[in-house]
């Protein structure tokens, strides 16, 4: 059934992504970015190469707080390399290859495991948080903001000390050890702090890529961060969409007001935002492979 959701999510969003290029092909084969719009794409490029880098040492902070054997440079580096694996079928590559990284520095399986899902946990509330903003400028109705306060409330909740601690103490009894390898002493609230960080600088890219086929008004800046926040969560927790790809053009496109937004500016906006995001993945792996290896693990 996993299998043929995924298919199914994965078909779903390609079908509507090509309804809506084949409704407005020939509005999207009209655009043309003026040189001030490469320049916004370039920015839109920093940007996003600037959140990777960003994310990459607040993972540090995570495994910090949970005292795990591994950090510095090397962290960075491991994380920067298996960015680019969540667009494998299955979407947990990434996962296996930091927490792969983490046991074999000393870190107990259990307690590696936590460190690494903890990071998307954060990622989700951020980007509630950033989208739950909207609604002070009234875009969101009363019933999505009541649904996404319940939802932020429920993350923020699942990453108390005293739920992580159970769910550590929990892995170490299936692994058959009678106490918990390690336990964490305070509420994550740097590395969250840092997440915010993380999607502000996504969503300043985003809008980057906006201005760079648009003009971007100051009362607009809330709709599309809010846009950008709630389609980024999605492509990150819906199943079949590795790195969010289907899952977030097709939000964003159904999200936004058609009337301040044309959809035929939407589709090249997603599909060069989706380019930039790829180009800056990418070179932030190839810096990572060529940093100098250093080694962070304690000797016997």
């Amino acid at each position: 059934m996993k299998n043929y959701l995924r298919w199914l999510i994965l078909g779903g969003t390609l079908f509507f992504l090509l309804a809506a290029f084949k409704d407005h092909w020939r509005e999207v084969v009209a655009v043309r970015i003026e040189p001030q719009g490469w320049l916004m794409l370039f920015f839109a490029l920093l940007s996003t190469f600037a959140a990777h880098i960003w994310s990459a040492w607040v993972w540090t902070w995570i495994l910090k707080a949970f005292h795990q054997p591994f950090g510095g440079a090397t962290a960075i580096k491991i994380y920067l390399i298996t960015n680019l694996a969540k667009y494998l079928p299955g979407n947990i590559w990434h996962f296996y290859g930091r927490i792969s990284a983490v046991t074999k520095a000393g870190g107990s399986l259990e307690v590696a495991s936590l460190s690494v899902l903890l990071e998307p946990l954060l990622m989700a509330a951020a980007a509630l948080l950033i989208a739950l903003t909207s609604s002070s400028f009234g875009w969101l109705t009363t019933s999505q903001v009541g649904l996404q306060f319940l939802v932020l409330a429920i993350v923020l909740l699942g990453i108390n000390p005293h739920i992580l601690n159970w769910g550590i103490r929990l892995l170490s009894r299936l692994k058959g050890q009678k106490t918990a390898t390690m336990e964490i002493k305070q509420y994550p609230l740097l590395p969250l702090l840092g997440e915010l960080c993380f999607l502000l600088l996504r969503g300043t890219g985003f809008l980057f890529a906006v201005a760079a086929l648009m003009p971007v008004n100051y009362y607009d800046i809330p709709q599309l961060l809010s846009v950008f926040s709630f389609a980024w969560l999605l492509g990150l927790i819906v199943p079949g969409a590795p790195g969010g790809l289907g899952v977030f053009e097709a939000t964003a496109i159904a999200s936004l007001d058609s009337e301040l937004f044309p959809p035929a500016l939407v589709l090249t906006v997603v599909a060069f935002f989706r380019v930039v995001s790829l180009l800056a993945e990418a070179s932030t792996a190839g810096l990572a492979y060529l940093m100098k290896e250093q080694n962070f693990i304690p000797k016997n």
